[in-house]
C-alpha cells in the first residue's frame, strides 16, 4: 500500500484543495490530509473546525483520511508510513516556495518524495486567503468552496 500525505493549513478548504485531493486519491492507495496545527499562520478556523470541514468533504472516499498534526511534515509522514507528500501548484510563484520546501524535506527524509499536482485552470487563482478576504466583504464565494465552508465563513464573519 502506497500512502501519501497532503499537508496544509486548509484555512479554509477550497474546491482547489479538494480537486488536488481527489486526483491524489486516484494515484495513491491512501491519502492522509494533514492539517497543520502549529504553523506560522494566524488561522481563522481552529484545527478542530478545519478537521470537521475536511472530514465532511472526504467522507465519501474510503482512500482518504483526515488528521491534525504538529511538528515537521516529513516526520508526520514518516510516522504514518507515507512515501510521498502531495503539493498543489497554482502558479510559478508557488513553485519557487514549494521547491524550497521539497528540497528541505528531501534532506530531512530522503525516502519521501514530493509530488506536485497542478491546479485545474478554474482553481489556479483561488487561495484560502483570497476566499477569506472576499467572504469578509460579502463577496460571492460559492464557486470556490463547498457549501458547508461558505456557511462556516459567513458564520465566522457574522454575514447571515
Amino acid at each position: 500500500m502506497i500512502k501519501a500525505v497532503y499537508p496544509g493549513t486548509f484555512d479554509p478548504v477550497t474546491n482547489g484543495h479538494l480537486d488536488i485531493l481527489t486526483r491524489a486519491a486516484e494515484l495513491f492507495d491512501e491519502v492522509i490530509v494533514a492539517i497543520a496545527d502549529d504553523n506560522n499562520k494566524e488561522t481563522l478556523f481552529t484545527s478542530a473546525e478545519r478537521l470537521a470541514l475536511l472530514q465532511t468533504e472526504a467522507a465519501g472516499n474510503p482512500k482518504i483520511k483526515v488528521m491534525v498534526f504538529s511538528g515537521l511534515t516529513v516526520e508526520f509522514a514518516r510516522r504514518q508510513g507515507a512515501r510521498a507528500l502531495i503539493r498543489g501548484l497554482r502558479a510559478m510563484s508557488d513553485y519557487e516556495y514549494e521547491l524550497q520546501l521539497a528540497m528541505m524535506n528531501k534532506k530531512f527524509a530522503p525516502e519521501i518524495e514530493t509530488v506536485f499536482l497542478m491546479a485545474q485552470v478554474e482553481y489556479s487563482f483561488v487561495s484560502s486567503s483570497a476566499i477569506k478576504w472576499a467572504s469578509s466583504l460579502r463577496g460571492r464565494i460559492e464557486d470556490f468552496v463547498p457549501a458547508q465552508v461558505e456557511r462556516a465563513l459567513r458564520e465566522k464573519y457574522r454575514l447571515s
